[in-house]
């Protein structure tokens, strides 16, 4: 694929994309490519229909599947019969997006054995031999984050990124950050990140950065959110600011009002989360926070362009 903007490409261009490709089609959108999050295990809102497929109909650009495991793949809506060593590409396939998988880097300082949905699993590790099989399988990129109570810290974020930035680096793009404490009190709220932290994760491999969306945890307001991702964009990486603290299911109102001071905090990617209800976001507030970044011309443009182009 040609230097493009994400913007303007078509499904076929995403299947070929390689990672600087991506890279710079991310870069040059300008603040105006959304992820939309959604949960591999839960059933789908449409019944028959995965929950990836819906955030794609509401303009996601962007799709990042949550509690994959690739050692029993399983995302709840897929056809029958989809081999399991092609099911990432074949959702990318059926939706004409780029997919994403969640891998949590568990510290064994904190690690949880709860018995909550977000329980770890094997296959959900950021292992080096994890992040191979979800490249395999059809992920152009990793985020290394981590779930409700599973015990992910900055440090373990940082190790495991250096791991697979040796083992896959050159083929996916690499994302780590945290969207709420996961398990690390020490590690939430206005503490969850520091501008220690994103330099330790751009010295790791990161090529994008996390950080919460502003006003998603306490102290998180624009002008720290600014400050931090001013810090990822002089290390040289990009950033993206998260919904992960349940308000991808509040009013379209608040959700334009985070989607904007996201934006004017400098993000280069926006992210919502998966438990509007459990599994995605509410649909309408994909299609709000959308419409919030880039208006109805890039975005009905995503919502109408053939995945067959």
């Amino acid at each position: 694929m040609k230097q493009k903007r994400f913007l303007d490409c078509c499904a076929s261009d995403l299947a070929a994309v390689n990672k600087d490709e991506l890279l710079y089609a991310i870069r040059a959108s300008e603040g105006r490519i959304l992820v939309s999050e959604t949960i591999a295990i839960t059933q789908p809102l449409l019944n028959n229909v995965t929950n990836a497929e819906l955030a794609a109909a509401q303009g996601a650009d962007i799709l990042l599947v949550n509690m994959f495991d690739c050692l029993n793949p399983l995302i709840q809506g897929m056809p029958a019969g989809i081999s399991s060593e092609k099911m990432l590409s074949e959702l990318q396939h059926l939706t004409g997006r780029i997919i994403g998988v969640n891998l949590e880097a568990v510290d064994p300082n904190f690690a949880n054995n709860h018995k909550e949905i977000w329980q770890m699993s094997a296959g959900r590790e950021a292992s080096a031999e994890n992040a191979r099989r979800v490249v395999e399988m059809g992920a152009k990129i990793i985020v290394l984050t981590g779930n409700p109570g599973n015990g992910i810290s900055n440090l373990a974020l940082a190790k495991a990124l250096g791991e697979l930035k040796e083992a896959v680096g050159s083929n996916v793009v690499l994302i780590s950050g945290k969207m709420h404490g996961a398990g690390v009190i020490s590690e939430s709220a206005q503490a969850i990140i520091t501008e220690t932290d994103i330099a330790n994760f751009a010295r790791h491999g990161a090529d994008i950065v996390l950080v919460p969306a502003p006003g998603t945890l306490p102290g998180m307001s624009l002008e720290r959110v600014q400050s931090l991702i001013a810090c990822a964009h002089q290390q040289g990486i990009m950033a993206m600011t998260a919904v992960g603290t349940s308000q991808e299911g509040s009013d379209i109102n608040t959700i334009r009002q985070i989607a904007l001071m996201s934006k004017m905090a400098g993000a280069d990617l926006h992210h919502i989360g998966d438990t509007g209800y459990m599994g995605i976001a509410l649909p309408e507030n994909i299609l709000a926070y959308g419409i919030a970044i880039r208006g109805v011309r890039h975005t009905y443009s995503r919502l109408a362009r053939s995945i067959n182009r």
